[in-house]
């Protein structure tokens, strides 16, 4: 339960680690996360629900990689397992002119075979309610139907002002830390005053939902249609649930009769039924903000980046990394066993990232032809390398170096600190299962050495950081032989430590003179601890 304290003017107020601002995606994956690893937290949103409109429906491998670890079971893609196609076309029913794969990177979207799960193609508006249980089960307090109205910062927390829309009821909430995922327009980042750069505002964009029978038209995997014919130009695609949306940059008001005829034009018959479902108007843009946090306060989502919708699904699944990247961070802090300046590293690790994903943006065919003067300088990175293959530098990764690319392909990084740590199949108690399922809220070490078992007890010792040690061979054994040195970088002696968001935070090729001492060093970097680990024999 939430305490209540008393202000100054004797007026109760509530208490809570973590106040979330926004029950959208992002929000209530942030409730997920942060519950998962034991945080008690409050989510406000104005809205009752989910928005009518489907909006996202492409999920990442990343992004079910962090559902899988807290528990969160997605449904099988409508759309299959293959990665979808897009084509270029008069008419639904008309001529075809181009049809191509739907990102770049071809048929092995989002690095399947770098992972144990596959990308998912699940609309938002079924996602979310997921989210919602799975946040409530493990103890999240939400409050839909209640705004943030106004709040207070100072060097110990965040004092909010909320006010439940049904009734007008104002109260107040204080918070160690607020984490806003109050979209693109967030209101949370403008009162911090916090500026955006990037491509900026790009055009308006209408939708129209509706619901038809057309699903004849769905072949080879295609399910998103550039629609090109004199006097329109729209976007065409389906969710593969009977719902399609016609998507238009025109910013005209249309009428039921309107909507109907242009949905008829996009299709290109008139003789079937078409069922209108709701409309949608909103901003297309690419602005990151100049910093993601602001004191105690931390942007996530949108309200950090507004990335235009994309083939790569760079908007939706870039907010939820954020959130998984913050929510360890939190949870370290507030559990007293790292120094609160380990918050720094989210902005350090996550803006680059926004960053490289608006410049992909915009170096792709897609948003290329916006910009006034197109940089040519930007290599198209393909989902691989964007999703899985993304590079943090931080005082959380020691032996990230400078001059390595921002993001390359998985199998190239060979166990680099400041990386995903390869997914690898091993056997684990007689069942196969992936090396990102021994990742959970410790850290971890990994090695073939026996010896770095007590390294990892003392470590965790002295500096109050749970690390479970993981022999590579007894207590995992890699399916495939020599997999584990090869994927990792390491001689038969070396050590790998990783986060809890299974980042590679410091690794030793092969064991040194002193392997306790080492890992001390190491986790004395990276885990910031409260309590700072005796290394004074190294250092010297």
């Amino acid at each position: 339960m939430n305490e209540i304290t008393h202000a100054a003017d004797d007026t109760a107020t509530e208490a809570v680690p973590v106040l979330i601002v926004g029950g959208s995606l992002v929000g209530l994956s942030a409730a997920v996360f942060l519950s998962w690893h034991g945080v008690p937290v409050v989510l406000v949103d104005k809205h009752h629900g989910s928005s009518p409109h489907p909006r996202a429906i492409g999920f990442t491998t990343r992004t079910v990689e962090h559902f899988r670890q807290v528990g969160v079971d997605v449904p099988p893609s409508l759309q299959g397992m293959k990665p979808p196609r897009r084509a270029r076309v008069e008419s639904l029913t008309g001529t075809w002119l181009e049809e191509y794969p739907w990102t770049p990177g071809g048929e092995g979207a989002y690095g399947a075979e770098y992972s144990p799960v596959h990308a998912i193609a699940i609309t938002q508006d079924r996602l979310e309610p997921l989210l919602r249980d799975r946040s409530a089960e493990l103890g999240a307090d939400l409050r839909p139907g209640t705004e943030l109205i106004g709040f207070v910062r100072d060097d110990d927390g965040v004092t909010a002002t909320l006010r439940r829309r049904d009734d007008g009821h104002e109260y107040r909430l204080r918070a160690r830390y607020v984490v806003a995922a109050d979209g693109a327009t967030s209101a949370v980042r403008e009162k911090l005053g916090i500026a955006r750069h990037g491509a900026g505002p790009l055009s308006v964009q209408r939708s129209i939902l509706f619901r038809a029978p057309l699903d004849e038209y769905l072949r080879h995997g295609v399910v998103q249609f550039e629609i090109e014919q004199p006097g329109l130009k729209a976007f065409l695609t389906t969710y593969s649930d009977g719902r399609w949306v016609l998507m238009l940059s025109d910013d005209v008001e249309r009428d039921a009769d309107e909507q109907r005829r242009v949905v008829q034009q996009a299709v290109g018959r008139t003789d079937i039924p078409i069922e209108l479902v709701t409309t949608g108007r909103w901003d297309l843009a690419g602005l990151i903000a100049d910093r993601f946090f602001a004191g105690r306060v931390f942007l996530v989502g949108d309200a950090a980046h507004q990335l235009p919708p994309n083939r790569g699904g760079f908007g939706a699944n870039t907010g939820i990394d954020d959130a998984h990247n913050l929510a360890w961070k939190l949870a370290a802090v507030l559990a007293g066993r790292s120094e609160p300046r380990l918050l720094d590293t989210y902005d350090a690790e996550r803006r680059p990232v926004a960053d490289l994903r608006h410049d992909q943006l915009f170096a792709r065919a897609d948003y290329k032809a916006y910009l006034t003067a197109p940089r040519t300088d930007v290599p198209v990175l393909d989902d691989a390398s964007v999703e899985l293959g993304q590079l943090y530098r931080s005082v959380a990764v020691l032996g990230a170096d400078a001059d390595l690319p921002s993001a390359r392909r998985p199998e190239e990084w060979s166990g680099q600190p400041g990386t995903r740590a390869p997914h690898l199949w091993v056997t684990v108690d007689g069942e196969e299962r992936s090396t990102l399922d021994l990742f959970r809220r410790d850290w971890v070490l990994l090695s073939e050495d026996e010896r770095w078992a007590a390294a990892a007890t003392r470590a965790a010792e002295r500096s109050g950081i749970p690390v479970t040690f993981v022999r590579i061979g007894t207590d995992a054994n890699p399916v495939e032989p020599d997999a584990f040195r090869t994927a990792y970088g390491l001689e038969s002696t070396g050590a790998a430590l990783i986060r809890p968001d299974g980042y590679i935070a410091w690794r030793a090729i092969t064991a040194p003179a002193d392997p306790a001492q080492a890992l001390n060093v190491a986790l004395n970097a990276t885990a910031v601890p409260t309590h700072a680990i005796e290394t004074a024999a190294t250092e010297s």
